[in-house]
């Protein structure tokens, strides 16, 4: 069961919010993160159960980070959900070509979404 978050934006704003939201549907933030490094010193430490990364993290990109996670912590093959306020249908290929579970819409974000997403990238 889905129950630890890490969440990565380079928005703070959006990370407070996201928490928030999220801890209010029974998911558990235990760490946020605004850039590449802090986010897999975060996973290192916290080992959460899935991984929220915005796709555009400033400079960084999300989809690198996405591949890091993987590649350094394979427990979170299909355990990772890319994340942005851009449309899918922008970054299909992109996406289509991560180890990420899949993709959505921050406007749509919420804990059932994200485990719905995990369970079925997980079969």
């Amino acid at each position: 069961m889905l129950r630890r978050c890490l969440i990565v934006d380079d928005n703070e704003r959006f990370l407070e919010i996201a928490r928030i939201s999220l801890e209010r549907q029974g998911l558990e933030v235990v760490g946020t993160a605004t850039t590449i490094a802090e986010a897999l010193l975060e996973a290192s430490v916290v080992r959460p159960d899935v991984v929220l990364v915005d796709v555009a993290l400033g400079t960084e990109s999300g989809f690198e980070l996405t591949r890091r996670l993987v590649e350094d912590f394979p427990e979170l093959r299909a355990r990772v959900v890319l994340i942005s306020t851009r449309g899918e249908e922008d970054l299909a290929d992109l996406i289509a070509s991560s180890p990420a579970a899949g993709f959505l819409s921050k406007s749509l974000l919420s804990a059932a979404a994200v485990r719905g997403l995990v369970d079925a990238g997980g079969s």
